[in-house]
């Protein structure tokens, strides 16, 4: 059975808008790898349209080896986007999902293939809550940004996570990377 590992970068604050963050080599290189390992990648549209930067580095390399790495990585692993908006997704790797979350999510981890991605912090959540979600790669940057938007902000219950593995970066920014453990306390 595939895994659904939920991969997505934040502040010490939690904070997890995508300009709060220290963009690095060796970040970019993280992320590029996470990608060329997985089947698939599920975004929300908010997510999906600020991922659409890379097509352009696909048409116009930065000629940082990293960025263009991660572009050509972004571009060839298949996107599943969850709309109600978009008509269409303009990437030819990339397609509307036609399944509520839930219902695609169950489906493709029954499938063969290589493990699924979680993108976007609207689909994380609404995973999490649902008890969906096999690992959490958090990447946590050294910086306090003292206000934005939140990545956990509408867990419905506790999650107790198992620590399996960390990895530290250079820039100071640490993944984390946890297994939920699946007796959940709702308790605060």
């Amino acid at each position: 059975m595939r895994k659904v590992i939920a991969a997505f970068n934040m502040t010490l604050d939690g904070v997890c808008d995508h300009t709060t963050g220290v963009a690095s080599e060796e970040l970019h290189q993280h992320y590029s790898d996470l990608l060329n390992n997985a089947g698939v990648i599920l975004y929300g549209r908010t997510t999906y349209q600020l991922m659409q930067f890379w097509q352009t580095l696909m048409q116009n390399p930065s000629g940082k080896k990293s960025m263009d790495d991660f572009a050509i990585s972004i571009d060839k692993i298949q996107k599943l986007i969850f709309s109600s908006k978009l008509k269409d997704t303009d990437w030819k790797s990339a397609e509307l999902a036609k399944r509520p979350l839930d219902e695609e999510v169950l489906e493709l981890k029954q499938q063969a293939g290589k493990n699924i991605l979680i993108g976007s912090r609207s689909l994380i959540t609404q995973l999490l809550n649902s008890n969906l979600i096999d690992e959490l790669q958090i990447c946590i940057h050294p910086i306090i940004e003292g206000k934005g938007l939140l990545l956990f902000d509408q867990i419905t219950d506790r999650i107790m996570l198992k620590l399996i593995k960390i990895k530290s970066l250079n820039s100071g920014a640490t993944v984390f990377y946890y297994e939920p453990m699946r007796e959940q306390t709702t308790n605060r």
